[in-house]
């Protein structure tokens, strides 16, 4: 780790940053110079860490994934580089303070949801535990899109983070990707990713074009046949028109394309032949997006010589892949005919891969070519790796038993769970020094190292100071957010209500149009009357996909319940509804500390895992959830007297799917359901709102609701009911604070990158 004898060590090389960018003396810098300074001197320690040292099988790992959902790096650096507590004491001797000075640090907008997230908790581990592996994606330069509200609904704007302070090293390493018809550099760029005890860094890969594209004009509409300026562009491109398609299978093949000829660069500079690849290379696939990399590698192998099924043997030994969801739309599958069009060198590779499979087995649901000619890109994932691994054991069971059972039947031997992580150094270090400090003040600082450590808190809950000092934390960070709230959106909320929070991507499955349902309940109640024990502040944070039009009818439901209740003098001091606008990993750094009640409300069998949930649990929120992905492990962690579940069973639902079973118009026809559902059609709300988001969200509630919220919510709003009755006896809710943070220590990327290395990867 980065050392510095005295502080004045420290200030001196701040001061010679600051005097070589500014000529300016530390004190006399504003804090948008200082967070500048900061992020300079913190990247030229990052970036001059070498690599791990390779073992002597000298295998080593490159982890592929279309998002890297970063956030902010300075203050995570920093705890890496064993500078946090140095750097934070010195701004304090100047009267700063390093959570104003992050506010200017931008964003990187590489990812959006839980998927980039995990693999960048992946990448921090990896680095921690000092094992040879690199991040490689694309470096997108206006990310997914700013979120702005505008008359109650989502409106999408460019986000720019792209600036010279930014943590982008250009390396002047280029790869040339051959498209169909032309040629298009991939230039390398790399963010350093600081091993936390460790004296290493690890590297996220960003291949980008060479000629980047300028910010749309207006909105994120932009020239999706403009390939070569306009790539790197987006993350996740709308794939509603033909060309926004072939634009997502450009972006999978110009990263795998340029990260498999970087892996074959790397193998030859460390003394290895091509015919070596399986045994000195790993590639995690996660999930359908960097698939391509098989039949590229497959390629270039058989360029370079090889037999075609010696290299399928090669490729098949080093690559492994992660599947992270059994939804039908997100298990990728292209026309053959786009892929002739982006990458017709492939095209045959395909077909002979197809070929090859159908040998392994005549069932025609595993074969990769369909009779359509789509490439399913799953299948191939799990034909030519050695490994299928699940993100938590329900979903796993789930792949074997249901969703992907002809494969498991085909390879039983590849199938098996890694039950996903979140990073305590981020998730609870920099994002909850408040907790932190309490955890360490019981245990010592040993859990900053091994996790599990957290269960030595155990005891503790029989100590009725340290449950009070644990519910004052709690408060802390409750007012820590009101403040932010106040400021970044002038909402002033009241720090003594629950806050009861939902953050994750806007989809139909996570079900936050439930969640909705049971505001308007309990603005039912409270006009009726019947008012709760204490205020309810309900928050949201979530993005809409731009061309998912259902998930932006429930963002425009949520901001007219939210101007409803805030309107409403009656309802006002007793029900709160906020979301954040443009929700990211800032934010959830504010608002996952803050939780009272952690929302993981999945309809049961649709959320793989779930990280989120991880992440409140270990900062003392209490889970209200289904039985569903890691919801499940947290359940069997905690007892069932520290979570709140409901809802229908993972195996209930696959039947109803299966048999057709579910009728939406059933549910709705309830007494106790029918008048929710009806209220979006109220005077009330379409005084608010537009009456034809309302009606199309209506309809589809009453007569398809394809991920069941109707057949839950009776169930969600009593368990709902039990968990804020349970709030109320605040001893007892402390300690159920205090199990979830103890029992939290299983979900650290630590242990599930520890595990992936001892079973799949072999570093």
């Amino acid at each position: 780790m980065e050392h510095f004898d005295t502080p004045n060590e420290l200030k001196q090389r701040l001061s010679a940053v600051t005097a070589a960018r500014f000529s300016k003396t530390p004190e006399a810098c504003t804090d948008a110079e200082l967070c500048q300074a900061l992020l300079a001197l913190t990247q030229q320690l990052a970036a001059a860490r070498p690599a791990p040292a390779e073992t002597k099988n000298g295998r080593k790992l490159y982890y592929f994934s279309a998002e890297f959902l970063m956030g902010k790096l300075l203050s995570n650096n920093l705890l890496a580089l064993g500078l946090f507590e140095p750097v934070r004491d010195l701004l304090k001797t100047m009267g700063r303070s390093l959570a104003d000075l992050e506010e200017y640090e931008p964003e990187p907008s590489l990812g959006n949801g839980g998927l980039g997230r995990l693999a960048a908790c992946f990448l921090d581990s990896i680095a921690a535990l000092g094992l040879p592996g690199d991040g490689v994606g694309l470096n997108y330069h206006y990310g997914l899109f700013r979120q702005k509200f505008c008359e109650n609904k989502q409106c999408e704007q460019p986000d720019p983070w792209l600036t010279p302070e930014s943590w982008l090293l250009p390396t002047g390493r280029r790869y040339t990707v051959a498209f169909g018809g032309f040629d298009l550099d991939a230039v390398l760029y790399d963010i350093a990713i600081p091993g936390a005890q460790q004296c290493t860094a690890g590297r996220l890969h960003l291949f980008d074009v060479a000629d980047p594209a300028p910010a749309p004009a207006q909105g994120i509409d932009f020239d999706k046949r403009d390939v070569a300026h306009c790539l790197t562009s987006f993350l996740y491109p709308d794939d509603s028109t033909r060309d926004g398609q072939l634009l997502r299978v450009y972006q999978q093949y110009f990263m795998v394309s340029a990260g498999a000829q970087l892996i074959l660069d790397e193998l030859a500079q460390r003394g290895f032949a091509p015919e070596t690849l399986g045994q000195h290379v790993a590639i995690q696939i996660n999930d359908t997006h960097p698939s391509m990399v098989i039949p590229e590698l497959i390629r270039l192998l058989t360029a370079r010589g090889l037999p075609f099924a010696d290299a399928v043997a090669q490729v098949e030994a080093a690559c492994a892949y992660t599947n992270h969801t059994i939804l039908a739309e997100a298990l990728e599958t292209w026309p053959l005919e786009f892929i002739g069009t982006v990458a017709p060198q492939l095209v045959p590779i395909l077909r002979q891969l197809d070929a090859l499979a159908r040998t392994r087995s005549g069932d025609a649901r595993v074969a990769i070519l369909d009779a359509d000619d789509r490439v399913h890109m799953a299948h191939m994932d799990i034909h030519f790796t050695h490994s299928t691994n699940g993100v938590a054991a329900l979903h796993t069971e789930i792949l074997k038993t249901s969703e992907l059972k002809p494969f498991y039947d085909l390879y039983p031997e590849k199938f098996n769970n890694k039950t996903n992580g979140v990073t305590f150094r981020r998730w609870l270090q920099v994002c909850d020094p408040a907790l932190a400090g309490w955890i360490t003040a019981r245990i010592g600082d040993g859990w900053t190292r091994d996790a599990a450590e957290l269960e030595k808190l155990l005891p503790f809950a029989d100590d009725d100071a340290s449950l009070q000092s644990l519910l004052e934390v709690k408060a802390h960070n409750k007012r820590r957010l009101a403040r932010l709230l106040q400021s970044r959106q002038g909402v002033k909320i009241d720090p003594d209500s629950v806050f009861d929070i939902q953050v994750k991507r806007l989809h139909e499955y996570k079900r936050q149009q439930m969640n909705a349902l049971w505001v308007i309940w309990q603005y039912h109640e409270i006009k009726a009357g019947r008012r709760p024990a204490r205020p309810v502040t309900v928050l949201f944070g979530a993005k809409a996909a731009p061309a998912y039009t259902m998930a932006k009818n429930i963002i425009h439901l949520i901001l007219c319940l939210q101007t409803l209740c805030e309107t409403d003098p009656d309802v006002r001091p007793w029900l709160r509804v906020v979301m954040v606008e443009n929700y990211n990993v800032t934010w959830a750094e504010a608002l996952i500390p803050a939780c009272d009640i952690s929302e993981q409300i999945s309809l049961a069998s649709k959320e793989a895992s779930g990280t989120s949930n991880m992440k409140f649990m270990a900062n003392g929120a209490v889970t209200l959830g289904t039985m569903d992905g890691a919801n499940v492990e947290i359940a069997q962690l905690v007892g069932p007297d520290n979570i709140y579940t409901f809802g229908a069973s993972s195996d209930t639902v696959i039947d109803l799917y299966a048999r057709g079973g579910y009728c939406a118009l059933d549910h709705y026809h309830r007494p106790g359901v029918e008048y929710l559902v009806d209220f979006l059609l109220s005077p009330a709300l379409l005084a608010i709102g537009d009456a034809a988001t309302l009606h199309a969200l209506w309809q589809d509630m009453k007569y398809k609701d394809w991920f069941m919220a109707l057949l839950d919510v009776e169930d969600y709003i009593a368990a709902k009911t039990r968990a804020l009755a349970g709030y109320e006896d605040r001893a007892a809710w402390a300690k159920k604070m205090l199990t979830n943070i103890a029992r939290a220590g299983y979900f650290s990327a630590d242990r599930t990158i520890a595990q992936y290395n001892a079973e799949i990867w072999h570093l």
